[in-house]
């Protein structure tokens, strides 16, 4: 059984970017690459279908601070700062007592370095608004609360590692003169790709370690027909690597300190990464690849061995960390608490995770445990409009018969009455997270076995199909 938040837990949420949940040992990949991570989902909680509100870094970056989606916050694509008045996990431990920190990549600022004014809400300040861009592997440079520089030494992941065990040592009750309970967001950046080169720079003799050992069914079967999978997976899984090791780390600090049972530990990602096999960049579509990330709990509230295999958002993190440090959940946040969950796995839950897509397209999706229906907008500019009053039928994936997303379903005859009543459960989620209710038009009836993407972009009278689900270039 799980075991009751103490009175104000410490928290600590790691936030990687761009992390496949199948990166990870408890979701079967071979690699060894997630030992912490698996160590804690095993004897803590392990939320096996976490998936992000919209596979877009500043989106998914303002939900998770708060709680509501980016048609809420205003956040609904990059290059919009949070706004002023956005109450985030800051304010709100703040309000409850917390001494608050956020170290790392910020993504939801005007400017660089982060004017103190658009830090969140956070006491203490280490992080860069486009860490990517002012860093590089073994060249970490961040500012502090006062927008001033300063340089980590180290590989990146393990000095963002290094910042946050000092900050627990800073905020711990070492000296037993007593001690305010923290809140710690750490945003690493790996495993992201560095932009200006187009690559994924692991540790020294890292990617060499993995390179050509293992790829995901996904990108093997698409791999053929474009991306960079054979690339950069060695890359990638070596950063990933890195970064359980600097979790372990960041564990055994907790423990050093004797806080460890004081202290909830959340680790999860921004969103996934399909490697260029689904569009033109990494990101910004609707496949699991794209919106899947991992998702695990430790400490008071979350140990036992708990696993959660219903459908969870990371929207849904900022309210279950408030619920288990027993502060109210604000009324204004869109998530829900899965605490619920952890404490009976058969508790009223929704049965299906809402997506919104921005950049590539306007699109809207909802994923259950076994199917995925998505809509795009042929009419709405990506980049200036943040939703759109008709859409078109997209995409419909049967996931317990083709987990991979190879065969686009949609407008498939037989599927007809399952792609109605996924429709109307798409519409009550976008009319409940405050989106105008939509006109959402059915796709064409296509060949039962083609395997395709129908383009929102053509009209629905004249839709043609396109090959193995791939999606168009984002814009």
């Amino acid at each position: 059984m799980a075991v009751e938040p103490a009175d104000q837990p410490n928290v600590i949420v790691v936030f990687t970017d761009q992390q496949r949940w199948d990166t990870t040992g408890v979701h079967g990949n071979p690699l060894g690459l997630t030992p912490e991570f698996d160590r804690m989902a095993r004897s803590g909680t392990h939320v096996a279908q976490a998936f992000t509100p919209n596979p877009v870094c500043a989106p998914a970056r303002a939900s998770i601070q708060t709680g509501q989606y980016g048609t809420e916050n205003g956040v609904y694509r990059n290059a919009i700062a949070l706004p002023a008045h956005a109450r985030t996990l800051a304010h709100h431990f703040g309000d409850a007592g917390y001494s608050t920190g956020y170290i790392g990549k910020w993504h939801l600022a005007e400017a660089e370095p982060v004017p103190r004014s658009q830090q969140g809400g956070y006491d203490r300040w280490l992080g860069a608004n486009v860490l990517e861009f002012t860093s590089d592997a073994y060249k970490t440079i961040v500012f502090d609360e006062n927008e001033s520089p300063v340089l980590l030494p180290g590989y990146r992941s393990d000095a963002l590692f290094d910042a946050a065990i000092r900050f627990v040592g800073d905020h711990s009750d070492v000296g037993g003169a007593g001690r305010r309970p923290f809140f710690l967001f750490l945003s690493v950046i790996e495993p992201h790709h560095q932009n200006e080169i187009d690559a994924y720079p692991a540790p020294e003799g890292y990617e060499q370690h993995y390179q050509g050992r293992w790829m995901p069914p996904d990108l093997a079967a698409l791999s053929a027909h474009g991306g960079t999978a054979h690339q950069h997976l060695g890359g990638y899984c070596g950063q990933i690597r890195r970064v359980d090791e600097g979790l372990g780390r960041l564990l055994d600090a907790l423990r050093s300190l004797d806080i460890a049972d004081d202290t909830i530990v959340a680790l999860t990602s921004d969103h996934g990464c399909h490697f260029k096999t689904r569009n033109d960049e990494y990101k910004r579509s609707c496949h699991d690849a794209s919106i899947r990330v991992p998702m695990a709990l430790r400490g008071p509230g979350f140990d036992g061995g708990r696993l959660i295999d219903r459908p969870v958002s990371t929207i849904d993190v900022p309210p279950t960390l408030l619920d288990a440090a027993g502060i109210e959940v604000p009324a204004q946040m869109q998530g829900r608490s899965f605490l619920p969950l952890v404490r009976d796995p058969d508790a009223a839950w929704p049965g299906e995770v809402f997506i919104q897509v921005s950049e590539s397209e306007v699109g809207r999706g909802i994923r259950t445990s076994r199917w995925k229906y998505y809509v795009a907008a042929p009419d709405a500019h990506p980049w200036d409009d943040a939703a759109a009053g008709r859409y078109v039928e997209t995409a419909l994936y049967d996931l317990a018969n083709d987990p991979h997303e190879l065969v686009n379903l949609a407008g498939s005859a037989p599927h007809r009455a399952v792609a109605d009543d996924l429709r109307t459960r798409l519409v009550a989620r976008m009319v409940e997270a405050g989106e105008p209710q939509p006109v959402i038009e059915a796709a064409p009836t296509a060949p039962a076995s083609s395997q395709r993407r129908v383009d929102p972009q053509v009209h629905t009278s004249g839709l043609k199909p396109t090959r193995l689900g791939h999606q168009p270039p984002p814009r």
